[in-house]
């Protein structure tokens, strides 16, 4: 009686032990390192390679142009004030003093602090072209607006509903570009993207110029008429956004075929190097409901933001500073309002290329750390150049100039890196979309001190500026070369570890929940 009892107990043990080996191997089975399932990583592996650089075309040809534009205007308008300087404001609306740099700085009150709840707002809406259109509208209206002002509150109140509505634009623009694109791809679309604000700098020179010939139209001086006609190319711009800019692959049927929309989706779970299954990008870490509170305090705890941030002050600093008086350093080395307005397109030109060229190398190689520190070493030589010659910047002109575009060679390849840096290395969406917009709202104060380092009573030698200039952008190469030992010791340490073990150890959601801490994760250098 006993043999049949031992009989149903080991027949019991032995199904016991293949229910636990169908369990262990259902944790791998089908698994690819894409998280695909096998008709899905067949379609991947079936569609011929000049449909899919067709599928990435179209998505290139729709969406960065248009999100390009809109930047270009959108530094115009934050920016302009720099053009209008030398065209009559200063003394129209009684700029003495500091009250310039007042007005300049202004911007960022708003402009930083409502870039996180943007983003937010993003990354939880189905139509970004309806959010991002509306801003570019908002915008567009207030610079028409500053083209009436009368008084000095007047210009403080229209800079800072300027911030307020282009806070969300730059970082939205960035978390779409990272939704779309993969890791290796997406510095030199950046690039492309942030290009906009160097051919902001040499097209609003161009274009004040032209415009200010308008002196007296209308009864209105010439630097209204700057501030009225490129509001009014804003909010045309933000109407093209309504209708132009695509919103997702599944919403995209008007110029995608399905396959290439297919395509375009599993890419993007291809691109997941955390767990089995990539997250989707409309899903929200388990937080979908209300505000992300987790997640953002996980982006405030994160060691690496901070250094991306000291890595952002060390461009944003010397940068805005710049940009906002290149103009009236220009003019005073000697030249005419009408000739500084166009002596500013060269350096902007020489600083489209190098952000182009080095991105598309850092792409090629997917190494960003490089073009920081070689671009934040071109910005010291610059600008210790500009400090040495500056007393004599009468008789030393030649040499003042070509350190003024060795700066801008030097300051546009850094912040593509630097987003490409963020956007590869903070994963998960809602994580990378708080993540950037902290990482950028916390670097633009960076423009706070900036607007006051070329005081006009220092004019025309600034030595604040130079000194301080080239003083952060040495903080910034510390900061880069910190982060980049930090991720190759974190990059060793895991691949001691083989993906088998750690799946042993680890289920498949506390892999996703972990993001970049996942030991499976790897950051990009």
């Amino acid at each position: 009686m006993a043999a049949p009892k031992d009989s149903v107990q080991d027949t019991k043990l032995s199904l016991d032990n293949q229910a636990k080996d169908t369990e262990v191997a259902s944790h791998h089975e089908f698994r690819d390192p894409y998280g695909l399932s096998a008709e899905e990583q067949a379609f991947l592996d079936n569609l011929p390679d000049k449909a899919k650089k067709r599928a990435i075309s179209k998505l290139d040809w729709r969406l960065i142009p248009l999100l390009a534009f809109l930047y270009l205007m959108s530094y115009i308008d934050r920016t302009n004030i720099g053009n209008v300087k030398i065209e009559g404001i200063m003394d129209d609306i009684d700029l003495r003093g500091d009250r310039y740099n007042v007005a300049t700085c202004i911007f960022f009150a708003p402009y930083c602090f409502f870039e996180i709840p943007s983003n937010w707002i993003l990354s939880h809406t189905k139509r970004p072209s309806w959010y991002l259109g509306s801003l570019v509208v908002s915008w567009g209206i207030v610079m028409t607006c500053a083209g009436f002002i009368n008084s000095y509150g007047g210009l403080l109140a229209v800079r800072f509903m300027l911030g307020l509505t282009e806070a969300g634009f730059y970082p939205g623009a960035l978390y779409l570009i990272g939704r779309w694109y993969m890791h290796k791809e997406v510095q030199m679309r950046i690039a492309i993207f942030y290009s906009a604000s160097a051919a902001a700098g040499a097209f609003s020179g161009l274009l004040a110029f032209g415009i200010a010939k308008l002196d007296g139209t209308a009864g209105y001086r010439g630097w209204r008429w700057i501030f009225i006609i490129e509001g009014i190319i804003s909010v045309l711009g933000g109407i093209v956004c309504f209708f132009g800019l695509p919103d997702s692959a599944e919403r995209s049927s008007k110029w995608l075929s399905p396959d290439e929309i297919k395509f375009l989706q599993l890419r993007k779970r291809q691109s997941a190097r955390v767990a089995s299954r990539s997250q989707p990008e409309n899903s929200h870490e388990g937080e979908s409901k209300g505000f992300p509170w987790k997640t953002l305090k996980n982006v405030l705890l994160d060691w690496q933001v901070y250094l991306l941030i000291v890595i952002y002050w060390s461009n944003a600093m010397p940068n805005y500073g710049l940009k906002f008086t290149m103009p009236s350093v220009i003019k005073g080395m000697g030249f005419t309002s009408s000739t500084a307005q166009l002596l500013t397109i060269p350096p902007y030109a020489m600083g489209t290329v190098s952000a182009l060229v080095s991105s598309w190398i850092a792409d090629r190689y997917t190494w960003r750390f490089p073009f920081i520190v070689f671009g934040q070493t071109l910005i010291i030589i610059s600008y210790a150049i500009l400090f040495a010659y500056g007393p004599t910047v009468d008789s030393r002109v030649p040499e003042c100039y070509f350190a003024l575009i060795l700066a801008c060679i030097g300051f546009l390849p850094i912040l593509p890196s630097t987003n490409a840096w963020a956007i590869s290395n903070l994963e998960g969406p809602t994580k990378r979309a708080i993540g950037l917009a902290w990482m950028i709202s916390v670097g633009n104060l960076g423009g706070v001190p900036g607007s006051f380092f070329f005081k006009t009573e220092e004019a025309p030698r600034y030595p604040t500026a130079y000194a301080s200039s080239f003083s952060v952008a040495g903080a910034g190469i510390i900061a880069a070369v910190c982060l980049e030992l930090a991720y190759s010791r974190i990059n060793a340490k895991r691949a001691k570890k083989s993906e088998e073990e750690i799946r042993v150890s680890y289920t498949e959601e506390q892999l996703e929940k972990m993001g970049d801490r996942s030991p499976l994760f790897r950051y990009t250098l």
